[in-house]
C-alpha cells in the first residue's frame, strides 16, 4: 500500500468507442499532449492492431510524449501484442495492456472458449508481452461478474508471469460501490502474489456510479490506480469521468489522504479540447467542468459566497483551469503571436503550410470576430481544411432567405472530390432549408440522430456558434462538427463533416474493455 494513486487515461481508447466520436491521428496526437500537460500517469493511446490509422496514432503519440506512461491495448493474443509492441517502440516509457473475457456469460457466449482455454490464453499472452514490455497490464474483461475462485486462478497466474498491473474491469456498470471495493479486497487478499502487481479499477457509468466504485475500489480494495477518461467519455453511458475523481481525491484528501500527480489547472482545458474535437458537448451541469459548475443562482448562495466563497464553493474555479480562458489575439495579432499561442495550447502542426493556412482562417474569423478566444482556436484548428485532412465535402458558399411569414430557403455550393455542386431548398428553418440543399445533391440516406448548438465561448452574441451533427448509415454512427459566426454556416460545416466520415474507408474494430 502506498499513498500514491496512479491515473490512467483512456479517453484515447476507451473514450473514443463513443458511437461517432472516432478521432484522426492528429487529433489525437493534440489530446495527447494536453494529456501530457495535465500529467496524467499512462495515456493508453489506442489498439493498435485494430487498424492502421489507430497504430498511426499510438506510434505517433508513442514518439512524442516523454512525460506519461504510453500504452496500448491488446487482445490476448500475439498478433495483437506484437502489434502493439511495435508500434510502443519509440516510447521513453511504454505499457502492453491485454486483456481477455473471464466471466462465465462472456466465455461462453462471446469467446466460446472452456475455462481452462481462457486460462492459458491469458497465461500465454501475458508471458509473450512481457519478453516484449517490461511493464504488462492484465484485465479481465467483464472481471467484476466473474467467478471469484476462477479469476484468482487467473490472476495469480498472470502475475506470476509478469503482470505489473492487474485491472478489474467493471465492463457493464453492474456493480454497486461497497461490493467493488469488497470484491477487489478478496481477490488482493487471496491471491498469494497480489502484491507483486499495482491494482487497477476501471468502472463503467451504466448506473452513474462509475466514480463512486472507482472511490470504492481504492478506499475498500486497496487499488491504486484509476483508469478514467476526459468528461467521462465513453460508450454507452461512459466512463469514470478524470475530472471528477481527481477533484474528489482533492477536495477530500482529508479522507482519501492519497496523493496524485495531475495538474488540475489543465483539466478544463483538457475538457474543452475533448469535447470540441469529439462533438460530444458538456452538460452545463457537470460536476467540475460544466458551465454552471460554479455558477450561483440562488440569491441565498450568492449572498454566502460575496460574503465568504466556501460558504458554497468547496473548489476553487482557478484550480481547475477556468481562470485561464483569456482572451488572447485580435486582429492586429501577428503570425508569430498566433503560432506561439498555438504552442502554449499545446497545439503543433506538422509544417509551415499548415500553420499559414491556420493563420489565414485566424485573420478571416478576426475579421468578423473582435475578440478571439482559446476556445476559438481550438476550434478552428481542428477544421480539416487546416490539418490537412483529405476532405471529398467542402463548405465553399452559403447564402439563405428566412422571412417571417415566409417559408426559408438556402442556396448552397460545396465542393464533392474534384466536383463543384450547387443546390438550393426551402426547409423549416434556414438550417433546414441548408441541409436538405446538401443532401438534395449527395443522396447519402444517412438518418440524422442528434443535432446540437454550443456557443464555443460564453457571455456574448458574437462567440461562434459549434454545431454538432450526428449521422447513421449502414451500422455506421459518426459525428461532424462545424464552427462559425454563422449558425447557419457551422449547421452546414457540421453536416459535410460526418459525410466526410461516412464517405471515409477508415475502419476502427471496438474493443471492450
Amino acid at each position: 500500500m502506498t499513498d500514491r494513486l496512479y491515473i490512467f487515461d483512456t479517453t484515447l481508447r476507451d473514450g473514443e468507442q463513443s458511437p461517432g466520436a472516432s478521432m484522426t491521428r492528429d487529433e489525437k496526437l493534440r489530446i495527447a499532449r494536453q494529456l501530457e500537460r495535465l500529467r496524467v500517469d499512462v495515456i493508453e493511446a489506442g489498439f493498435a492492431a485494430s487498424s492502421n490509422g489507430d497504430f498511426a496514432a499510438v506510434k505517433a503519440i508513442a514518439g512524442a510524449i516523454r512525460e506519461s506512461t504510453i500504452c496500448s491495448l491488446a487482445r490476448a493474443n500475439d498478433r495483437d501484442i506484437a502489434r502493439a509492441a511495435e508500434a510502443l517502440q519509440g516510447a521513453a516509457r511504454a505499457r502492453i495492456h491485454t486483456f481477455i473475457a473471464t466471466s462465465a456469460l462472456h466465455m461462453e457466449k462471446k469467446l466460446r472458449m472452456t475455462p481452462d482455454q481462457v486460462y492459458e490464453q491469458a497465461r500465454q499472452s501475458v508471458r509473450f508481452a512481457r519478453n516484449l514490455c517490461a511493464d504488462v497490464e492484465f484485465s479481465p474483461e467483464d472481471g467484476y461478474r466473474s467467478d471469484p475462485d476462477f479469476l484468482c486462478r487467473v490472476l495469480e497466474t498472470v502475475i506470476a508471469e509478469g503482470a505489473t498491473t492487474i485491472n478489474i474491469p467493471d465492463t457493464v456498470g453492474y456493480a454497486v460501490p461497497e461490493l467493488y471495493g469488497a470484491f477487489i479486497r478478496d481477490l488482493r487478499e487471496r491471491i498469494p502474489n497480489s502484491d507483486k502487481a499495482v491494482w487497477s479499477v476501471h468502472c463503467h457509468n451504466d448506473l452513474g456510479m462509475a466514480v463512486a466504485n472507482s472511490l470504492a475500489g481504492v478506499m475498500i480494495g486497496g487499488a491504486r490506480q484509476i483508469e478514467c477518461t476526459v468528461n467521462g467519455l465513453g460508450e454507452r453511458a461512459g466512463n469514470c469521468s478524470l475530472e471528477e475523481v481527481v477533484m474528489a481525491l482533492r477536495t477530500r484528501r482529508d479522507y482519501f489522504g492519497l496523493e496524485v500527480g495531475v495538474d488540475t489547472t489543465q483539466i478544463v482545458p483538457a475538457s474543452r479540447m475533448v469535447s470540441q474535437t469529439t462533438g460530444f458537448v458538456v452538460q452545463p451541469n457537470k460536476a467540475v467542468v460544466g458551465a454552471n459548475a460554479f455558477a450561483h443562482a440562488s440569491g441565498i448562495h450568492q449572498d454566502g459566497v460575496l460574503k465568504a466563497r466556501d460558504t458554497y464553493e468547496i473548489m476553487r474555479a482557478e484550480d481547475v483551469g477556468w481562470a485561464a480562458n483569456k482572451i488572447v489575439l485580435g486582429k492586429l495579432s501577428g503570425r508569430n503571436a498566433f503560432k506561439q499561442r498555438l504552442q502554449d495550447l499545446g497545439i503543433e502542426m506538422e509544417s509551415e503550410a499548415e500553420i499559414n493556412a491556420a493563420f489565414a482562417r485566424f485573420k478571416d474569423l478576426a475579421d468578423r470576430k473582435s475578440e478571439i478566444f482559446d476556445e476559438d482556436i481550438i476550434a478552428l484548428v481542428g477544421d480539416e481544411s487546416v490539418t490537412g485532412e483529405i476532405e471529398h465535402y467542402r463548405l465553399l458558399s452559403l447564402s439563405q432567405r428566412s422571412e417571417t411569414g415566409e417559408r426559408p430557403h438556402a442556396r448552397v455550393a460545396f465542393a464533392a472530390g474534384s466536383a463543384e455542386l450547387h443546390a438550393e431548398s426551402d426547409g423549416n428553418g434556414p438550417v433546414d432549408a441548408s441541409l436538405k440543399a446538401i443532401e438534395s445533391e449527395v443522396h447519402s440516406g444517412a438518418e440524422l440522430m442528434l443535432y446540437s448548438v454550443n456557443a464555443i465561448t460564453s457571455g456574448s452574441t458574437e462567440s461562434q456558434g459549434e454545431v454538432t451533427v450526428r449521422l447513421q448509415h449502414g451500422g455506421r454512427v459518426v459525428n461532424g462538427v462545424g464552427a462559425d459566426p454563422d449558425i447557419v454556416v457551422a449547421s452546414a460545416k457540421a453536416y459535410l463533416s460526418a459525410l466526410n466520415k461516412l464517405h471515409s474507408t477508415a475502419e476502427r474494430v471496438a474493443a471492450q474493455g
